[in-house]
């Protein structure tokens, strides 16, 4: 099971802190990463990390204002999110990948003045 938080509304260039807690599976030998969706589009991937911490990738359009991690003793994950832009609202999913695959039900990112 993953649950996020830390969605909610913020102005343009404001930051956010999304946070993701995993439980029922060994967290720390998934990779992790946040995806967004806007009704009527696809998923897209915004960031993701290995296991240990040590590869994280990101989309070019966060490149630079996100940053993701993790802790593997707190079985949480989190995403940074600085210098927003209105086009980064969307519901942002943590997933795990794996043995299996996770999803998170989403948190609500709205950025609007």
């Amino acid at each position: 099971q993953l649950v996020e938080s830390g969605g909610g509304l913020v102005q343009p260039g404001g930051s956010l802190r999304l946070s993701c807690v995993g439980s029922g599976f060994t967290f720390s030998s998934y990779g992790l990463s946040w995806h967004r969706q806007v009704p009527g589009k696809e998923r897209e991937l915004v960031a993701s990390i290995s296991g240990s911490s040590s590869a994280t990738t990101y989309a070019d359009s966060v490149r630079g204002r996100f940053t993701i991690s993790r802790d593997n003793t707190a079985n949480t994950l989190f995403l940074q999110m600085s210098s927003l832009k209105p086009e980064d609202t969307a519901v942002y999913y943590c997933t795990a990948f794996g043995p299996a695959r996770y999803w998170g039900r989403g948190t609500q990112v709205t950025v609007s003045s």
